[in-house]
């Protein structure tokens, strides 16, 4: 398939970001291509959010998450919750420290794929077409 085709296969994203302007500019983009977006403001409303797509019959294909939320639940503590309750969870974490640990070790906390912000638009497709491939 092409990477074109892939990244433009449409799927039910789960957006974790505590910014607004985040939030707004992800679901446009991940909308030009396509996509289904669920917004959550941290990793708590995320899990819950997951919880009930899967009880709904309707998972998520993807979750994005920031690594950090500032007073709530940041992506690494996060993916272990939503890994407990689906070991297949394809998780992908943003950071605006692109220096931390976790963006270059990512595999290491449970995440399939990192992405630093602020990312160009053709970055965010070559990490959906590796995820929902």
């Amino acid at each position: 398939m092409e990477e074109q085709e892939t990244a433009n296969r449409p799927g039910k994203i789960l957006i974790m970001d505590d910014e607004e302007m985040f939030q707004k500019v992800m679901t446009s983009q991940l909308a030009y291509l396509g996509h289904e977006t669920v917004i959550a403001s941290d990793g708590g409303e995320a899990v819950e959010q997951y919880k009930k797509a899967m009880a709904a019959g309707d998972p998520f294909d993807l979750v994005i998450m920031d690594l950090t939320i500032p007073g709530g639940i940041g992506g690494k503590e996060a993916v272990g919750m939503l890994l407990d309750l689906d070991p297949q969870a394809k998780v992908v974490v943003s950071s605006g420290y692109s220096d931390d640990p976790i963006i270059s070790n990512y595999t290491d906390y449970g995440f399939m794929a990192a992405i630093a912000k602020p990312f160009k638009f053709q970055e965010l497709k070559e990490v959906l077409s590796q995820a929902l491939s």
